[in-house]
């Protein structure tokens, strides 16, 4: 009797549950084991920051399948299920719950990205909230509700369409990125101005994090005494300053436009 090949999937987000339907459609008869750490089956990402987040959508909509679809198809669903390790001799999955393994002919990885964390003092404030799963979507929601002013990290596609769905809950937002302008690296100065516009209340509500040096619009103290940073060949600017351009000075205020806030 011929053993039956194991194709296992670790995330069971939007790209592991169609490669799971992907397989079943081209044919493969084996056994597939979908293995997601979320309580929630599989569901889109993407409403989590649009009509779901500002309550235009059921939350049924956002799922990827109906819960019974994993059972007609013969796929063997674990949720609340992380993977400890993995053994690519043994070809085997270690998993928290009781370390059970799970066996694999052919194994995809499929896990996505998550936030970066912050890790200054007063990260595990209460309100300091994430946007990844769908319970992070709704605790975000219930903070809509009570909330009158919030400042949000981050000015990419999530970041911008987060911002939209707090002001449209009547929330005052402040938007606070990196770079010089929303989206500029995947849109380019012209369309980034235009949604600097009109996604950060007329740009009027965006900050940034770390200000490139030839913005001149960085603070930092010096001696006690709070320093504006200058551009290189500024009036006031210092030849210590020009000297020690592309610099980042803790406590100061020598910023460089690569230089990340972690």
């Amino acid at each position: 009797m011929t053993r039956q090949e194991t194709f296992a999937i670790v995330g069971a987000g939007l790209a592991g549950t169609k490669a799971a339907e992907a397989l079943r459609t081209e044919g493969f008869e084996g056994r597939i084991v979908l293995v997601g750490e979320e309580t929630e089956r599989p569901y889109d990402r993407p409403p989590l920051s649009k009509d779901y987040l500002q309550g235009k959508s059921a939350k049924e909509e956002i799922y990827v399948h109906p819960e019974q679809w994993y059972a007609e198809h013969d796929v063997e669903l674990r949720l609340d299920t992380r993977v400890a390790a993995i053994d690519r001799s043994a070809h085997e999955l270690t998993t928290t719950d009781g370390g059970e393994r799970i066996r694999y002919d052919r194994l995809l990885l499929s896990t996505g990205s998550s936030p970066r964390r912050l890790s200054l003092p007063g990260h595990d404030l209460d309100g300091v909230l994430y946007l990844r799963e769908v319970t992070d979507c709704e605790a975000i929601k219930a903070a809509f509700a009570t909330a009158e002013h919030g400042a949000l990290i981050g000015a990419g596609w999530i970041g911008l369409e987060t911002a939209a769905a707090a002001r449209a809950a009547g929330v005052e937002t402040t938007v606070l990125e990196m770079a010089a302008l929303p989206l500029l690296g995947v849109l380019g100065r012209e369309v980034a101005e235009i949604y600097a516009t009109s996604r950060t209340g007329g740009g009027r509500d965006l900050r940034h994090l770390a200000s490139p040096l030839w913005r001149g619009a960085a603070y930092g103290r010096r001696g006690g005494r709070d320093q504006r940073c200058r551009r290189p060949g500024e009036r006031g600017a210092s030849r210590r300053w020009q000297s020690n351009r592309g610099r980042r000075r803790r406590g100061g205020c020598w910023h460089h436009p690569q230089h990340r806030t972690r």
